[in-house]
């Protein structure tokens, strides 16, 4: 197109000049040139207009297509990021209501230490007093023990009296404060439980907001992340995201880490790539900080960090199966730093089919470990969507194909001890009669099957 123009430009500056130098150079001998010549170039020049307008027109059209483009993907953006907006002012609220409970209790703490205090205090003024009298009383008695022979007085039988009615009713008061005290501390240890409670749940949702961060974007978060190319006619960033990991791979990227990739099936989200092989990690366990013990949304939606423990979400892993020639790699470490690697051709159904997993093995040196969770939907704690009816999965930890409700499960407990866990409990690996049930690392991921030219 651009030859185009310039092509029509320098037509234009040669007729231009041509005509100048015929004006200044003919001589007055020289006969005029013919009407006819001159009609010829009139058309060749308007030819050469028309061609320059039309290629001018299409310029147009095409840059109104890309703006259009454009236009519809920030309004995206924009509405992810509205809805981001109002998810992160709904979890403030929650945690200045969280922070300033805490403080009230914490007030309420300090006043019924201080009220404790008083009252033991009170008990041991209560308790000197008891022993003052007792030591009156034990007085008296002697006395009477002396006077046994002799007869007692009125006053003196009077005096004894009121001193037993003393007694008694300071034992009343001492039991009734000591009930008392035995209360206001019941009472205080309900408010420090209270606190800690709270403190807990304000730590959580801290954690929280900050883990699903990787699971939610908003438009200016996209727009520093890479990997957005740069253009060098229009000087602004192209809205240009790789299908997954393995398309920056083949651009030349080798950095592992956290990159935006857009499947086309989905809005954008941030992924780790591996970049020893350019594989997308959907999955991976390293020391248990994340509990996999979660609901069907979680598994649905995604959860974890995932620059550490994390779950990519079936609805994400769903949208990179669905590009064609995926190959699903697991990793596997045991606690005796015995590492193996097992590769499928995979695919994965929609939540039409509650993801229905389809695997093929292509490590055939090893044994086909996954071979009976083909072909099986994928279930949770709060829906079991197995075919097994005669036993219920929900007897597992953590989402997973299960088949039937065992053998295999990469997101089941973590235990951090080389013993072996309870049965269907723990991380189960099962390659044969033994299989592993106590796995140090795991990592699925999801690559591209590289196909022979020939093929």
């Amino acid at each position: 197109m651009r030859r185009d123009i310039t092509l029509g430009l320098l037509f234009l500056l040669v007729v231009q000049n041509h005509i100048f130098c015929d004006e200044h150079t003919i001589s007055p001998t020289v006969e005029v040139r013919s009407h006819f010549a001159l009609l010829d170039e009139v058309r060749l020049l308007a030819t050469g207009l028309l061609q320059l307008g039309q290629s001018l027109r299409e310029f147009v059209q095409k840059t109104k297509g890309q703006i259009n483009d454009i236009v519809n993907k920030l309004n995206i953006f924009d509405r992810s990021f509205y809805q981001l907006s109002a998810l992160a002012s709904e979890i403030k609220e929650e945690e200045e209501e969280l922070k300033k409970t805490t403080v009230v209790l914490k007030a309420s703490n300090e006043e019924i230490k201080d009220l404790s205090v008083q009252i033991y205090s009170k008990v041991d003024t209560i308790l000197q007093e008891k022993s003052r009298l007792q030591h009156k009383v034990e007085g008296l008695e002697e006395r009477l023990s002396s006077m046994s022979q002799g007869l007692v007085t009125s006053e003196q039988v009077e005096e004894i009296t009121a001193l037993r009615k003393t007694i008694y009713s300071q034992e009343q008061s001492i039991a009734e404060l000591l009930k008392a005290v035995k209360e206001q501390s019941h009472q205080l240890n309900q408010q420090r439980s209270k606190i800690k409670i709270l403190e807990d749940k304000v730590a959580a949702n801290v954690h929280q907001a900050t883990t699903e961060k990787n699971f939610s974007m908003s438009n200016s978060e996209v727009l520093s992340l890479p990997p957005y190319r740069f253009s060098e006619k229009t000087g602004s960033k192209l809205m240009s995201l790789p299908a997954d990991c393995s398309e920056l791979f083949n651009q030349g990227e080798r950095v592992s880490g956290v990159y935006v990739i857009n499947p086309g099936t989905s809005e954008p989200f941030m992924a780790f790539c591996d970049m020893t092989t350019g594989e997308t990690v959907i999955q991976r366990r390293t020391d248990g900080s994340i509990n996999f013990d979660q609901n069907w949304e979680k598994y649905e939606s995604g959860f974890g960090d995932l620059q550490g423990e994390f779950w990519l979400g079936l609805s994400r892993i769903h949208s990179l199966s669905v590009q064609g020639n995926s190959v699903l790699h697991i990793h596997l470490e045991e606690c005796k730093q015995l590492r193996r690697v097992f590769e499928y051709r995979f695919a994965l159904e929609g939540p039409q089919s509650n993801y229905t997993i389809h695997l093929s093995p292509l490590s055939h040196d090893l044994p086909d470990v996954m071979g009976n969770q083909t072909n099986t939907t994928f279930s949770t704690k709060d829906r079991d969507n197995g075919k097994q009816h005669h036993h219920n999965c929900i007897q597992d930890t953590g989402g997973w194909w299960f088949h039937p409700c065992g053998g295999t499960n990469l997101n089941g407990k973590y235990f951090k001890s080389r013993r072996r866990p309870g049965q269907k409990r723990g991380i189960q690996w099962r390659a044969g009669r033994r299989g592993s049930s106590s796995l140090k690392f795991t990592q699925m991921s999801v690559g591209r099957l590289q196909l022979s030219p020939h093929l």
